[in-house]
């Protein structure tokens, strides 16, 4: 590109950025790399000024070459402690939103969805936010899902009803309970005949907080799942390889995210696969998302990862190959589509084109 994009990221929190998520660390090195300039913020650091613009205290990253994500981390660190700016996000080219609702606690309820606020106020600005803050604000926790075709879904009931998640347990044997937010695998629980005693306590403890998603058990679900990567509306592709990896549980814990000690294994692409990548397009692209992680159980999709799916370095592990240039490429088409078109695509359409 002629000049450098300036490209600001959204975190729950600057200082809890970790080596482990991965995307948006590898993508930031990318980004720097190539000579990008990169705004690392959290959502508690952004204001609203009399001028009616959005500014947010900042990381700025230092122009230098990255050989990996750990120093990328390590510098985000201590510029978080020692030296910050304030700058005006008007002034961006690109705001990527990557902050995770669902792990603020009840003290930071107000840290949910205030980033979605101000992503949108940007937007009036000319800034190009992605994933899209409507489409995020619509997919706020795991409902999403049931807005796609229920023919590749597991067949799901959302409540707090005791006596409704006992229902489905009879119809089919074996039933995933997980909360309505949530992430990472945390308070997911399989109940089957093992395990009846202990369903009014398993219940007890995903609805503490939240409402309750009973989902019927797929049993291919013991080989594992698939996390495979969209990008406006497609599956990513570098080389002919698919950015998606498998990830298989150890020893007898129903969970597969990685967070949780599921193991990465390379990924199979099947006609299944890709067929639910072509029934969710549509909706993606209506909805801004510009970079999601679909993930597969056989020929069922049982969940979709919008606002920070995680797993580029385990793809890299067992295809070899970084996607992370591939995201920076397509963030420099965006703001060249948008430079040449001058306003004529809102937020919403810029993101998946």
């Amino acid at each position: 590109m002629e000049k450098p994009l300036r490209i600001g990221v959204v975190l729950n929190d600057v200082l809890k950025l970790k080596v482990s998520d991965t995307v948006i660390n590898k993508v930031g090195v990318a980004a720097v790399n190539r000579g990008h300039k990169m705004f690392f913020m959290g959502v508690g650091d952004f204001s609203y000024d009399g001028d009616e613009k959005v500014y947010s205290k900042v990381v700025i990253i230092p122009e230098k070459k990255y050989s990996s994500s750990e120093n990328l981390v390590k510098d985000i660190h201590s510029l978080a402690n020692e030296k910050t700016q304030k700058i005006c996000v008007s002034d961006l080219d690109i705001l990527l939103l990557r902050f995770d609702p669902s792990i603020e606690p009840p003290e930071r309820a107000w840290a949910r969805t205030i980033a979605l606020d101000y992503g949108a106020l940007a937007t009036k600005h000319g800034v190009l936010v992605l994933n899209n803050p409507g489409g995020l604000s619509k997919s706020r926790n795991k409902m999403y899902l049931q807005h796609f075709p229920e023919e590749i879904r597991p067949q799901t009931i959302i409540t707090r009803n005791r006596d409704d998640i006992k229902k489905l347990f009879q119809e089919h044997g074996k039933v995933v309970l997980k909360p309505l937010s949530g992430s990472e695998g945390r308070n997911v629980f399989l109940v089957n005949e093992k395990e009846i005693p202990n369903i009014n306590q398993m219940i007890d403890a995903v609805s503490r907080d939240d409402y309750v998603i009973a989902q019927e058990y797929l049993p291919e679900a013991e080989e594992g799942d698939i996390r495979v990567f969209l990008m406006n509306g497609e599956p990513l592709v570098k080389n002919g390889v698919y950015a998606a990896f498998k990830r298989v549980r150890t020893g007898g814990d129903l969970r597969t995210n990685i967070s949780a000690g599921g193991k990465p294994k390379k990924a199979k692409i099947t006609k299944e696969i890709l067929r639910i990548c072509d029934i969710v397009r549509p909706r993606l692209i209506q909805d801004g998302m510009f970079l999601v992680g679909l993930d597969i159980v056989g020929n069922k999709l049982i969940e979709i990862n919008v606002f920070c799916p995680g797993g580029f370095e385990n793809i890299q592990k067992v295809t070899g190959i970084d996607f992370s240039d591939s995201v920076v490429d397509a963030l420099e088409r965006k703001v060249e589509y948008k430079n040449y078109y001058k306003g004529k695509f809102d937020n919403n359409e810029m993101a998946t084109l």
